[in-house]
């Protein structure tokens, strides 16, 4: 199959946008594409507020702390650390 040229994006939200309603299959050749790794990237976070309800919460921590053995260890995991 030939495959189709990408078209110039004047930025970001105009590339979002034909993305969300083209496949890329008809654009990119994904069995040669290859795997790529961005040592120096950093992952972007986000502070947010997550209110639970106290059962729930006591819940999970119970849950993890069994699982895992230390609260430290728990919030080490989670945190991907």
């Amino acid at each position: 199959m030939k495959l189709r040229k990408i078209p110039d994006f004047r930025n970001e939200a105009e590339e979002r946008k034909f993305w969300a309603s083209h496949d890329s299959t008809e654009y990119v050749d994904w069995d040669k594409a290859e795997e790529v790794i961005f040592p120096n990237l950093k992952p972007s976070t986000t502070k947010i507020s997550l209110r639970l309800p106290d059962h729930l919460l006591r819940g999970i921590k119970r849950l993890k702390l069994k699982e895992w053995g230390s609260m430290l260890l728990v919030v080490s995991r989670i945190l991907g650390k």
